[in-house]
């Protein structure tokens, strides 16, 4: 058992998956004899940036020799970064899996999530949203708990240097991939018609190349992205049984709104404390939030009487898609993510700058804005925000344009 455990762990393992599907380390330089992939100038600049935020945000001042290290470092970082770090083999592969990749970011669920709810249910997109918040929470604390690096590089090449900071196991790319597929596809069977075994094989290709991405950009390991999958699994097992009665609690409590603000900014405030910043915190409060300002727009929805969701009786046969229709789904969909962008630049610069004025900080110092107290704060402001306008507004504004 721990053979493979180590084996699944193993970033030869990624290295090789890596190498079948044509990416390979930068070859050796003539000048220098250095091997370019060794060590991405991002991460290591990233660490340093870290390290250097750490100290001063603990109140120990940098010394002259600790300057001079960083900064010589940081220029070894540079002189990295001029060079590319990887070489491209199967091109389409790459762009598949890099494609694949951005499934678990911010832009897409900020585009994703309220696309289902303008233009097909808000029913599915509240399921999804709820289910979302609950494994991205618990997979991002388990990450913090268990403190399991990355695939070290070398041998493994990696693409992305954001999350680098970010211990590994489990992935929650893959727990999100596979909460959001699946959740999705038990949900609209029982809001619409279609043919079950498409849907099935649609979750099963779209987690799956989420989940090899993860391994195409060297971020996890197998045993990451395997514990991710069946982590989320489980997830959806124990909660399945109890959605509908989540669902009548969150639309019909008058303790619903209280109850899930108060909630998700305890959870938010608890997260593990790190040695060192990483954006798993930052990124939790996003999502949780956003996960918050829905579902008290949802309730306001609820208790107006003006829910924007399919009627009955269930389930129903959506309508042929016709120019007419698919323009209209267009129109709602540039509007709305447009709201959404407005809304996330007024809200974070408001919120920035009332939450650093109470603190005495600078909102465009960088190492203040990482600290709990100011982080927390003005990102669950901000996302907040952004949740009831998906809720709320779009729709609203949608009937006012006529575009419903």
């Amino acid at each position: 058992m721990w053979w493979l455990i180590s084996y699944l762990n193993s970033p030869e393992l990624v290295a090789a998956f890596q190498r079948a599907c044509g990416l390979y380390p930068a070859p050796r330089t003539t000048e220098t004899g250095r091997v370019r992939g060794h060590d991405p100038g991002n991460t290591t600049a990233s660490k340093i940036q870290h390290r250097k935020g750490d100290l001063v945000a603990t109140g120990r001042s940098l010394s002259q020799d600790d300057n001079s290290n960083f900064n010589h470092t940081a220029d070894d970082c540079k002189m990295n970064q001029k060079t590319p770090q990887y070489e491209v083999r199967n091109w389409p592969l790459y762009f598949l899996f890099v494609v694949s990749a951005t499934l678990g970011n911010e832009v897409f669920y900020i585009s994703f999530l309220p696309c289902i709810h303008w233009n097909l249910d808000p029913f599915l997109c509240r399921r999804l949203v709820n289910m979302w918040a609950v494994v991205m929470y618990i997979g991002q604390v388990m990450k913090d708990i268990l403190k399991l690096p990355r695939p070290t590089v070398p041998p493994v090449v990696k693409l992305e240097q954001r999350v680098d900071a970010e211990y590994g196991l489990p992935s929650t790319h893959a727990m999100a991939a596979t909460a959001i597929s699946f959740t999705l596809l038990f949900s609209a069977r029982e809001r619409v018609q279609f043919p079950f075994e498409v849907g099935l094989v649609l979750a099963v290709l779209l987690s799956g190349l989420v989940c090899l991405s993860r391994l195409y950009t060297g971020m996890h390991s197998a045993l990451d992205v395997i514990c991710g999958i069946l982590i989320s699994a489980l997830i959806l097992g124990i909660t399945y049984p109890h959605w509908s009665t989540l669902d009548v609690l969150q639309l019909k409590s008058p303790l619903s709104p209280a109850v899930v603000l108060v909630l998700t900014l305890c959870l938010c405030y608890k997260y593990p404390e790190l040695d060192h910043y990483s954006t798993t915190r930052g990124d939790t409060t996003i999502i949780m939030s956003a996960s918050a300002g829905s579902s008290v727009g949802y309730w306001v929805n609820h208790q107006l009487g003006q829910t924007f969701e399919l009627t009955g009786p269930f389930p129903v046969t959506l309508p042929p898609i016709t120019a007419v229709t698919f323009a209209l789904g267009v129109a709602r969909f540039v509007v709305g993510v447009s709201m959404l962008v407005l809304t996330r630049q007024m809200a974070k610069w408001a919120s920035l700058r009332v939450i650093c004025r109470c603190y005495g900080v600078s909102p465009s110092d960088t190492i203040a804005r990482r600290r709990r107290e100011v982080e927390v704060p003005y990102k669950f402001c901000t996302y907040l925000v952004i949740g009831l306008v998906n809720s709320m507004g779009a729709c609203r504004v949608f009937s006012m344009m006529r575009l419903l």
